[in-house]
């Protein structure tokens, strides 16, 4: 467990990066604004820094030190991390609005990485949906395994190494939901509710474990009654939280899906040409120098 100094270290840290990324997305989002108001309504930047706040909530809060303590406080970081915060990220249009933001500099070193072939190629394999699906997968599993869950608990480096995972695969298992283009056929599309059924199937089975187990899964990690649980009791309301939760979301994510599908404008919005969403980060970067 790590000490209150560590954690108060910790929190500041987190805190003050928070709040740069968050500036600098601001002046990129009134950047973006002033060219086009009609596409960089008000909506973006509150889903964004929304997003922020719950990832602070998640690592920078009071909440954070808890992760230590219950698997419910746990449990709860993992939610804000993979489930909540990621998609409102998106919805930011985050590497757009974010390269608008940097000095004109950054955005030219950023234009020339990303629209390296290799990069972008890269960038296509790493959000294509089975890698997505299956890191996230990988890492909802990997972690709650006991042993590596305890390492994570007697190892600041590797719970911070955890943390990043749960938010990185969070991101990139959202990606091809939030960012599927109108331009994709109609099939592929019809596939993003079986990929969010079958990423329900790894939670509901970890989180199922987790309720009708009658055993403590990690008892070198809760032996005391705390908050008035057991560590069992602990374990149970964790457990049910993560398959409510999950559950919940994806059927709202489903629900948004299946309604834009069947919209009498989908015709038309699927007529429209679309950019390379893995070049679309360099275009950016090339028309922020030229309004600079």
């Amino acid at each position: 467990m790590p000490h209150a100094h560590q954690v108060a270290c910790e929190s500041l840290a987190v805190s003050v990066g928070l709040i740069i990324v968050a500036l600098i997305y601001t002046r990129g989002w009134l950047r973006a604004r002033r060219l086009d108001s009609n596409t960089n309504g008000a909506w973006r930047v509150v889903t964004f820094l929304l997003g922020l706040f719950l990832i602070w909530t998640a690592i920078g809060s009071p909440v954070g030190g808890l992760d230590h303590t219950l698997l419910t406080a746990h449990m709860i970081k993992h939610l804000l991390l993979m489930t909540l915060a990621p998609p409102l990220i998106l919805l930011g249009a985050p590497l757009e609005l974010f390269s608008l933001g940097l000095p004109r500099r950054s955005v030219l070193l950023l234009g020339r990485l990303f629209n390296f072939s290799p990069v972008q190629q890269f960038a296509r394999t790493l959000t294509h949906p089975a890698v997505c699906w299956l890191g996230s997968a990988s890492i909802l599993v990997g972690w709650h395994v006991p042993n590596v869950f305890m390492l994570g608990c007697q190892s600041e480096i590797l719970h911070a190494l955890q943390q990043a995972s749960f938010l990185v695969t969070g991101i990139l298992f959202w990606v091809p939901v939030v960012k599927s283009r109108p331009l994709a056929s109609k099939g592929s599309e019809w596939s993003l509710l079986l990929y969010l059924f079958l990423a329900t199937l790894p939670c509901d089975i970890l989180s199922g474990f987790l309720v009708f187990c009658d055993r403590v899964v990690y008892p070198f990690r809760f032996p005391e009654r705390l908050f008035g649980l057991t560590a069992l009791e602990d374990q149970q309301c964790a457990g049910a939280l993560m398959w409510t939760c999950v559950t919940l979301v994806y059927l709202v994510a489903a629900a948004l899906i299946t309604a834009r599908l069947l919209s009498p404008q989908r015709l038309q919005e699927h007529s429209i040409p679309q950019p390379d969403p893995a070049g679309s980060a360099g275009a950016m970067a090339q028309q922020t120098v030229e309004v600079s």
